[in-house]
């Protein structure tokens, strides 16, 4: 995706980007607990990268670039989105904090009459919460990756109690 498209701007996977697998996930950021609207610190951590919106788009178009090629183009009426940070809901606790969101009806639920003038479902990913558990610009795209093939997963039809068993929760 050219850099000069602001953020917000849909990012659709076409598929024939290059793929390469992901880095071994054995460094993935846990947050510790926190107050809300206290910066998130995890054990030796300086903290939040910082990096501009336009480096950020970036750095996702990046991540997607990591997303084997079979699964986007598997991918139906799909596009992503990037948002500064997640809002909670009404009787969400306020201090939720999310790196992405997956919103639509999974491939999986899907029936013959869901085509018929449906939106596209989402994917929103969450610049700010994933520059507060990084350090680098690598881990930025390290994390978006992670982050991207979670909500994707959540496209198929995988549910979030089988992503943690497979490791990507």
């Amino acid at each position: 995706m050219p850099a000069n498209l602001p953020p917000g701007l849909p990012i659709v996977p076409d598929g024939d980007l290059p793929s390469s697998p992901l880095r071994e996930r054995n460094a993935v950021h846990s947050p510790v607990e926190q107050a809300p609207g206290d910066p998130v610190e995890t054990a030796g951590f300086a903290g939040p990268f910082e990096m501009s919106p336009e480096d950020f788009e970036e750095a996702v178009s990046d991540a997607l670039q990591l997303i084997p090629p079979k699964a986007a183009g598997a991918m139906d009426n799909v596009a992503i989105f990037i948002e500064d940070d997640y809002t909670p809901q009404p009787g969400e606790d306020p201090g939720t904090v999310l790196l992405g969101l997956y919103e639509g009806v999974p491939l999986t639920e899907r029936d013959s009459w869901w085509d018929a003038g449906s939106l596209p479902d989402r994917i929103t990913i969450f610049r700010q919460p994933i520059l507060n558990i990084c350090s680098t610009r690598q881990e930025v795209i390290d994390e978006v990756a992670i982050t991207v093939v979670h909500e994707i997963a959540h496209h198929f039809g995988i549910d979030d109690d089988r992503l943690h068993e497979l490791g990507w929760g």
